[in-house]
């Protein structure tokens, strides 16, 4: 149920925008609903989450057309989780990356939301934003936002007692609705203690380079970790000093199956290498790959084999196979 001043009339809504701080949403959620505190005891349909959540705004603002949703979250080094990368292929959604520090506090996120609703604000982009997010930070930007004529919803989630938000954010919101934990229950599952403690593994994986001619089974075989203070570039080195020699020897002819699903290991053997255990976690228990990432999977395929799959069904399962062998060895999921 809305809970609206008594001193608000009804909103006409024209154009809005809602501004998302995830880290909120998620522990206010899982908190209540879970009793969790750490982001690796839960997983999070994020696609349908934002997806009701539009519904619940066009519903209490009729008549407005919605500009986008920003959806801010943090990722170590801002490279995009999985589920991130997901999310940023959605219509109508923008993610915005602060950094995840070593100790899992997101760094930068609420500057981002201050600018964003700030700059909405001052280019007559919207007349009404709805800002789900708990933190006093926000007040000098609602206060800006609103000298610009915006009204500012705040949305929170409901506590398990007491309050979640700040007391000063909810003084200056024009609305405020809270959301339940009914309404959040379908999108939040609390994981079991073996995918809990295989989110927690950090590190990745790295191959023996070979001096000449590698197999498959020589590039993909070793186990031995990479410290977790590796960059993306030396990650990306590695992995190019993995690669199997036959995709450098590539002529565009057509391939054979072993090749093709050493293709989809190499990718897959790179992925972890770059992105790191825990991303690649979230794919699991597989076989099916989320739509975007499936995509990603295939054109670098494509690009390693300089051949187009596309008229090739049979060889992009291959492909898919490789990626799912890498991966299961990885995390000792016998297929």
């Amino acid at each position: 149920m809305s809970l609206v001043r008594s001193d608000c009339s009804p909103v006409v809504a024209r154009r809005y925008a809602m501004l998302i701080d995830v880290g909120y949403l998620y522990a206010a959620a899982a908190e209540v609903l879970l009793g969790a505190t750490s982001r690796r005891e839960y997983k999070v349909d994020a696609e349908k989450l934002i997806n009701t959540l539009i519904t619940r705004a066009a519903d209490q603002l009729p008549g407005g057309e919605l500009l986008r949703v920003y959806w801010f979250d943090a990722a170590r080094d801002r490279v995009p989780t999985v589920d991130q990368r997901v999310i940023a292929a959605m219509a109508l959604v923008k993610v915005r990356l602060g950094n995840l520090n070593s100790r899992g506090q997101q760094k930068g996120v609420d500057a981002m939301i201050r600018t964003d609703l700030e700059q909405l604000a001052r280019h007559g982009a919207i007349s009404e934003a709805i800002l789900l997010a708990g933190d006093e930070d926000m007040v000098p930007a609602v206060e800006i936002a609103q000298a610009y004529g915006v009204r500012v919803h705040v949305w929170g989630v409901e506590p398990p007692y007491g309050t979640n938000q700040a007391e000063r954010l909810l003084w200056e919101a024009d609305t405020l609705d809270e959301i339940s934990a009914e309404f959040c229950k379908p999108y939040f599952t609390k994981l079991g203690t073996a995918a809990a403690a295989s989110a927690k593994i950090v590190g990745a994986p790295m191959a023996e380079p070979e001096p000449q001619q590698p197999s498959p089974a020589s590039v993909f075989g070793g186990r031995h970790s990479v410290a977790v203070t590796m960059s993306a570039a030396d990650a990306l080195e590695e992995a190019e000093m993995a690669r199997p020699s036959f995709v450098r020897s590539t002529t565009g002819d057509k391939f054979g199956q072993d090749t093709v699903t050493g293709i989809g290991e190499y990718v897959a053997h790179k992925w972890i290498l770059t992105r790191g255990r825990e991303n690649i976690a979230d794919l699991l228990p597989g076989p099916t790959l989320p739509t975007v990432i499936d995509k990603e999977l295939l054109v670098e395929a494509e690009k390693e084999l300089g051949y187009s799959l596309r008229e090739h069904p049979g060889a992009r399962i291959w492909v898919r196979d490789g990626f799912w062998e890498r991966v299961n060895r990885e995390f000792d999921i016998e297929g």
